[in-house]
């Protein structure tokens, strides 16, 4: 290693790093993608990085702003989703048996992962082709192509459970 990047040894500070991500998350796996994000974060930004300076405390301070950016990332998501769902409960009223369908298609659509729902939402309701979406997410197409079907296997298959297992009843009529 040449003396001018001996100053930048990202890999003598990966226990520190990984202590303080565990004690932030406290969850490993969860720690050590935090720890990947800083350094994604740390290396695009070595330019700032000050000879002479503590490059242990920077990386931390790298690793805490990380920690925050994705709290209050999920955070946002978080409060989309709520004003989503409220904005859908608000938007659809109707008789009882297509309200509750309603809801039941909501929140399967809200329980699949992130990755999928954006895909499907920008085919299914805003209309975008598989290129536009694409482009929007910053994915290849055929990658985009495979969270839209496995949305959709995911959606069919609660679906098909959903006839076979439903949670309306009529009661009274005459086929009792």
């Amino acid at each position: 290693m040449d003396p001018e990047n001996r100053s930048f040894d990202v890999i003598g500070q990966l226990g520190a790093l990984r202590r303080y991500a565990r004690s932030l998350v406290r969850d490993s796996a969860e720690a050590e993608d935090l720890v990947h994000d800083a350094l994604v974060r740390a290396y695009d930004r070595r330019i700032t990085f000050k000879k002479g300076a503590n490059l242990r405390t920077w990386l931390l301070s790298i690793v805490h702003n990380t920690h925050i950016d994705r709290i209050r990332g999920a955070l946002a998501r978080r409060r989309r989703d709520d004003a989503a769902v409220l904005e859908a409960e608000l938007s659809y009223s109707g008789n009882q048996e297509h309200a509750v369908r309603l809801r039941q298609v909501q929140q399967a659509f809200m329980a699949l992962p992130e990755d999928q729902r954006e895909a499907l939402h920008l085919i299914a309701v805003e209309d975008l082709s598989y290129q536009e979406a694409a482009d929007a997410l910053g994915v290849p197409v055929g990658t985009l192509m495979s969270r839209v079907s496995r949305a959709r296997a995911t959606l069919r298959a609660l679906e098909a459970e959903g006839k076979h297992a439903s949670h309306l009843r009529v009661v009274g009529g005459g086929d009792d």
